[in-house]
């Protein structure tokens, strides 16, 4: 049954207290049940899981039996700004399990020299590392059809208690497939993430936070987030996606024409409305995230409805 709709959040761009340009964002609270708690907009909204994935694809290699340290763990699960210390991050992963960047099917990013600077190079490793345990070829770990793959479906569908057939993939930027979801259906596996009720859930959820500058970079959201919030999960994903965990609830949110720039502010904001992060928190990353220039500004129009 489709979700009563409620009033979205709107972000303006703000030059010197004029409104440039409008955002339009939705987003869901739900617990480790699936039950939404709050909203914004349209629970049922449809959208690709991109990076915000990763935590849950890196759950596939748990669930065969490989045993990352933790550090690289939370290296499988991010979107790395591609410097030399990230590099060398993967690089080591690979080189343990008798790999090489060569191993990598990930694009060489613009201006880079290597594989291992693309900011899935991580994920990328991961799926090399279950290829490697189970005896699975190497080559073509990517295709949808390669066993990698079909048994990332199936732990993704067992979370979302959904048959794996009935997941819709899509390639993603990288090359690896995402998959297509309700907005509902995200913020539930982020509920997931940090509800305790699965021991290998909570080594990644425990990865991530103890390692931030591994998930994304100095400076991006991500990373200072958990820094600043060790007790938060925080994983973004392209074209406006960003996910939180805390205490067995998840946030999800979209934003509706793909800018990164929206969604931190409205993150920000109902974190505070939550309680998730106090004000002086906040002020941190509204500094960073809301005020892009001396001239111009983001604004955030709307709350979570609670009913």
């Amino acid at each position: 049954m489709e979700r009563r709709k409620t009033a979205t959040f709107t972000v303006g761009l703000l030059r010197e207290g004029l409104i440039e340009s409008l955002h339009e964002v939705h987003a869901v609270v739900c617990d480790e049940r699936g039950r939404v708690l709050a909203a914004a907009g349209n629970a049922d909204l449809l959208l690709f899981a991109r990076s915000a994935l990763k935590p849950f694809q890196a759950l596939a290699l748990l669930r065969a039996g490989v045993v990352p340290k933790e550090a690289d763990l939370a290296t499988l699960c991010s979107s790395h700004s591609g410097t030399i210390e990230h590099c060398r991050h993967v690089f080591k992963i690979l080189w343990e399990a008798n790999l090489t960047e060569q191993n990598l099917d990930c694009p060489i990013p613009v201006g880079a020299k290597s594989t291992l600077a693309h900011n899935c190079s991580g994920k990328h490793a991961g799926m090399l590392l279950l290829c490697r345990q189970q005896g699975w070829q190497l080559h073509d770990y990517w295709n949808l059809r390669h066993p990698a793959q079909q048994f990332i479906g199936q732990v993704t569908g067992e979370l979302l208690a959904l048959p794996p057939d009935e997941l819709i993939p899509a390639r993603d930027d990288c090359g690896v497939p995402t998959y297509q979801m309700s907005l509902t259906q995200l913020a539930w596996l982020y509920a997931k993430l940090s509800a305790g009720a699965c021991p290998q859930l909570e080594t990644i959820a425990r990865a991530m936070s103890r390692y931030p500058e591994r998930i994304a970079g100095a400076d991006r959201f991500d990373t200072l987030l958990m820094q600043g919030a060790p007790h938060l999960v925080s994983k973004g994903g392209a074209e406006g996606i960003q996910c939180i965990s805390h205490g067995g609830m998840g946030l999800a949110l979209k934003v509706i024409d793909g800018s990164e720039r929206a969604k931190y502010p409205v993150a920000i904001q109902i974190m505070v409305q939550l309680g998730w992060l106090d004000p002086a928190q906040a002020q941190v990353l509204i500094d960073r995230f809301g005020v892009l220039d001396p001239f111009k500004r983001l604004e955030v129009q709307g709350e979570l409805d609670l009913g």
